[in-house]
């Protein structure tokens, strides 16, 4: 029985979340009518609204840090990627061509002995991201 205080009013919900409703009322066993007036005074308390946007100022604050670590670490991927490259070009030599098809024979198997590599240490670490110092200050010749 609807208190006095209570007046009706009608809502027209999109059936999803009609459905959502009235699952969500089912699962705490609560009136769908409770949990749509708790909905509204909630959307509509002032101090609700500050602790959401509270809220919401601390995700975005963490995704940001995530952000930033996420562009620290291709930053390392990418410069450990070139500092290999200028190394490999600068100390290893052109292979004679009888060599060098003897080198592209084991290709195959060189490279799966360096995924199983790069697998142990993705799954035991430490990370490279770890073992990087942010704090090595630059050098005049780099």
């Amino acid at each position: 029985m609807a208190s006095a205080r209570k007046k009706k009013f009608t809502v027209y919900l999109e059936p999803a979340v009609e459905k959502a409703l009235a699952d969500f009322a089912a699962r705490r066993d609560r009136s769908q009518s409770m949990i749509a007036e708790a909905a509204i005074a909630s959307f509509l308390s002032p101090d609700d609204a500050e602790r959401r946007e509270a809220i919401v100022a601390r995700r975005l604050d963490q995704i940001d840090r995530r952000i930033m670590r996420m562009e620290r670490d291709v930053g390392i991927a990418v410069e450990t990627l070139a500092v290999f490259i200028r190394f490999w070009l600068a100390t290893t030599p052109a292979l004679p061509e009888p060599a060098a098809n003897a080198a592209r024979a084991k290709v195959g198997e060189r490279y799966e002995a360096f995924i199983t590599a790069l697998g142990r240490r993705l799954a035991q670490g430490p990370k490279l991201r770890q073992e990087v110092s942010e704090d090595v200050p630059e050098s005049e010749n780099s």
